[in-house]
């Protein structure tokens, strides 16, 4: 029977990608405002960019609303000139890392394996990873959207996560920042065969998170959190401000 993922057990995480100054904090201090007291929603994070991290940390400290990165490297120290380790993530306060974006495989050329060591990178210093798999629009008009999306499961994630805490976002490439997103039933089908992959994957495949991200609005996010199998949602733009990433963390809770 379709079902949708209780509220309670849902992840709504906000990725600010490479925006934001100092003025953006007071839009997260919104959130947390907003949010304080609640019991019995979907646990929240917001993953700033990492100048921004430790201030965002230090301010939401006690509020509940989580923080993270949007990027680790494999090793934990060392001449990695721009690169910021897991452990530095943990020490500026994160709790939960964004590992293989569209935008980190296609605009650094990240592959499966290493976005495979980097989840273990984070994972092994607590973090919780969020591993994100997706399709070009050329693969889903090829027919070839789920075989993509299952090498990508496959490749990315390491036997070392077994047990441990890790959510999926399925963000289809053709829709990040597009303004279109998936339909209701393609968001369904690729869900489900994630979790089938999961379920063969890992033993705890049946708990994992399944997000989805691309173009999430407070608009269609109700709709995407209906579906089954959706355990959250990954929303890149509609984070940025209080108003809209509220409505969406608001359509979470019903």
């Amino acid at each position: 029977m379709a079902h949708s993922t209780p509220a309670s057990a849902r992840l709504i995480a906000g990725n600010w990608k490479m925006n934001g100054g100092a003025g953006q904090l007071r839009e997260a201090a919104k959130v947390a405002a907003a949010l304080a007291g609640k019991i019995g929603g979907p646990r929240v994070a917001i993953c700033p960019p990492a100048t921004l991290l430790h201030r965002l940390s230090e301010q939401l400290r006690g509020s509940g609303v989580l923080t993270g990165g949007q990027d680790c490297h494999v090793e934990a120290a060392g001449a990695f000139t721009g690169d910021i380790s897991a452990d530095l993530l943990v020490e500026a306060g994160a709790r939960l890392a964004i590992l293989g974006h569209s935008e980190r495989r296609q605009g650094h050329g990240e592959s499966d394996a290493l976005v495979a060591r980097k989840a273990q990178a984070a994972s092994d210093v607590g973090l919780e990873p969020i591993v994100c798999v997706g399709e070009t629009l050329i693969e889903r008009e090829g027919g070839r959207a789920l075989e993509v999306v299952r090498r990508q499961l496959r490749g990315s994630l390491p036997p070392g996560l077994a047990g441990r805490a890790f959510a999926i976002a399925y963000e289809p490439v053709w829709a990040i920042g597009t303004g279109a997103r998936a339909s209701e039933d393609d968001i369904v089908e690729m869900h489900r065969a994630i979790r089938a992959e999961l379920m063969n994957l890992t033993s705890h495949g049946g708990r994992v998170s399944i997000l989805y991200g691309g173009s999430v609005t407070a608009d269609g996010a109700a709709a995407i959190l209906a579906a089954p199998e959706v355990g959250g949602v990954l929303v890149g733009g509609a984070s940025l401000r209080a108003e809209s990433f509220l409505a969406i963390i608001e359509a979470a809770e019903r």
